[in-house]
């Protein structure tokens, strides 16, 4: 390698994604026992779902990015503008400076095995045109499925209408041993989101199920609940009494002065009691750099309020690119990656000297 010769494009092959196919091998090589099910956090709310008969189900998977430029006029006015939803919701004109702050952790174009995509709305961070090219490209058979925003959007794109699956409320999708029960989302940034451009009062907004929607995966291991970016809802109950809950997602974050975009803590917790879920997960707080939550306020309201409302759940806190499996994670607490020192010690070190140790 002479540095001479290096160019960006050589930057860009050899780093990005910064995970590499590190995350894709483990998956593959993945062997999910009966009665449970694995998965996987890839960022933001993308989740990858393993069962034990190797059926393979991604949900809101984004390899995208956010603010790259401090030159605003180059953003559409969708997401730099007075239409941008964030804009709408407080009323101001100030930029908002939502850099990325994860890496890609899954390579979409060396993804070897998959049988569905499910995105749950058509926000900038939960449908990916890079990855929907990737799968379909190389899976053509594969189907997406989402409400009617998410299939225009795949439209617009140019896949092919053979493969779009619109769902809405009350749908059931059997993807090989899966069955996916499509339910109501409860995200009412969504409502402020293009297409009307302009002033929303005085206009009635359409309905949330052809914008959103939240889905339940129910695997022969357990079931896991994914929200989107729903915020907390007394109807969770209804979930909850309708469903077998076992995992669940929730979308938390640190709601700026003016805002309420994303769960709080206590919303998180409220939200696992109506499941009544057996693990709660928060998501998506990582992901934006101005909205960057804390899910150690979880934990800690938890203990609070656990002995006292006999919480029959437990929030486990993640990391993204980690895994999660039920049920043998129901107890824990706190993700951590392997350390890789299992066999430390088991032979001599290969020391000058032992004062190295």
């Amino acid at each position: 390698m002479n540095v001479t010769e290096i160019t960006k494009d050589d930057w860009y092959h050899a780093i990005f994604p910064e995970w590499g196919t590190w995350l894709n091998e483990e998956i593959d090589s993945t062997v999910v026992e009966p009665g449970t099910f694995a998965m996987w956090w890839l960022g933001c709310t993308g989740i990858w779902l393993k069962t034990e008969n190797n059926t393979n189900i991604c949900i809101d998977y984004w390899c995208g990015r956010g603010k790259y430029t401090q030159d605003w006029s180059k953003y559409p006015p969708i997401l730099a503008g007075p239409d941008f939803q964030l804009n709408r919701m407080v009323g101001g004109k100030q930029r908002f400076p939502n850099t990325k702050m994860i890496p890609c952790v899954m390579d979409p174009f060396e993804v070897q095995h998959i049988d569905a995509v499910f995105v749950t709305h058509s926000h900038r961070d939960h449908i990916d045109p890079y990855v929907t090219a990737a799968i379909h490209n190389k899976f053509p058979d594969v189907p997406f499925y989402g409400p009617k925003f998410v299939t225009d959007t795949w439209r617009e794109w140019g896949l092919p209408e053979e493969v779009i699956h619109t769902v809405k409320p009350g749908d059931e999708i059997q993807v090989k041993d899966t069955t996916v029960v499509v339910l109501d989302s409860f995200d009412r940034t969504v409502f402020l989101t293009a297409p009307r451009s302009g002033d929303l009062a005085g206009y009635c907004p359409d309905d949330m199920d052809i914008r959103s929607v939240n889905y339940l995966a129910k695997t022969p291991g357990g079931s896991f609940y994914h929200s989107g970016d729903s915020h907390f809802s007394n109807y969770y109950l209804r979930h909850g009494k309708q469903h077998r809950i076992d995992v669940a997602i929730a979308s938390f974050g640190e709601n700026p002065p003016g805002l309420t975009d994303k769960m709080t803590a206590s919303d998180v917790l409220r939200m696992a009691e109506n499941l009544r879920c057996k693990v709660i997960i928060p998501v998506h707080y990582e992901v934006w750099s101005n909205m960057m939550g804390d899910p150690r306020e979880v934990d800690v309201l938890y203990d609070m309020r656990k002995d006292r409302l006999d919480y029959q759940f437990n929030p486990f806190i993640w990391q993204v690119g980690g895994k999660f499996t039920f049920p043998n994670d129901v107890g824990k607490r706190h993700f951590m990656f392997e350390r890789g020192f299992q066999t430390a010690m088991e032979e001599e070190p290969n020391l000058y000297y032992k004062s190295f140790l």
